[in-house]
């Protein structure tokens, strides 16, 4: 079995597990995962992987285990093959090859992984073409009457690469913005994107963003705060 713990140290994310897990801390083995320090916007932490035995009898819920483990990529259930068979069928018709498997499952959530030589075609210009495959999957999944399900349609990991990208973009634009006390003006992002700019920054001190524009893609404005 396999948890994953956080904390400001290794040794502190290590006495969680172990405290969680009912366990003395030989009893597992421990990979750490990422590692941060303590810097001007960002506070140090440690994220660690716990592995346990199987017939080690911990008094962590069951349920935690199960949602860490990996899903299985082949779809299951009519859902999940009408979902993969329709944005295969749409992929192949654009003229690409593709491979469709499943990402991951969640409650009311599942992921859509694609494999393609035309990953670059098919993400596009900063991910609008696999914004809109996704918007097109959402869409076919509602009339399917899954209208309050959320597919995350993904390739080349794009979304976590874009993830990273966007968070150094705003601490890099946070102090640019407390250095000149001018306001900067980000690219169009989508909802998703903008909320994660939003998120990332605000905590941090002096600064304030808010979204301008019209559409899906509409901009953000970081703001040195007492000038917006």
């Amino acid at each position: 079995m396999i948890y994953e713990y956080e904390g400001k140290t290794e040794k502190e994310a290590i006495e969680k597990a172990a405290t969680e897990l009912g366990l003395e801390q030989d009893m597992f083995d421990v990979e750490i995962l990422e590692t941060q320090k303590n810097s001007l916007f960002k506070k140090g932490f440690v994220k660690i992987r716990v592995h346990v035995e199987d017939n080690v009898k911990t008094s962590a819920p069951s349920t935690y285990s199960e949602k860490k483990k990996v899903a299985d990529p082949v779809p299951q259930g009519e859902l999940e093959e009408k979902l993969t068979d329709f944005i295969k069928t749409v992929i192949e018709k654009m003229g690409y090859e593709v491979k469709v498997d499943i990402m991951f499952r969640e409650e009311k959530k599942m992921g859509i992984k694609l494999e393609s030589s035309s990953s670059s075609i098919l993400i596009g210009r900063k991910g609008k073409n696999l914004d809109a495959l996704q918007l097109l999957l959402n869409v076919y999944a509602g009339k399917l009457g899954h209208e309050d399900m959320r597919i995350i349609l993904d390739t080349e990991n794009y979304r976590i690469r874009r993830e990273e990208s966007l968070v150094r973009l705003a601490y890099t634009t946070a102090d640019k913005v407390q250095s000149t006390k001018k306001s900067i003006l980000l690219e169009p992002m989508n909802p998703f994107e903008r909320r994660l700019i939003h998120t990332t920054l605000n905590d941090i001190p002096d600064i304030e963003t808010k979204s301008e524009g019209d559409g899906l893609y509409k901009q953000v404005r970081v703001f040195y705060k007492g000038l917006c």
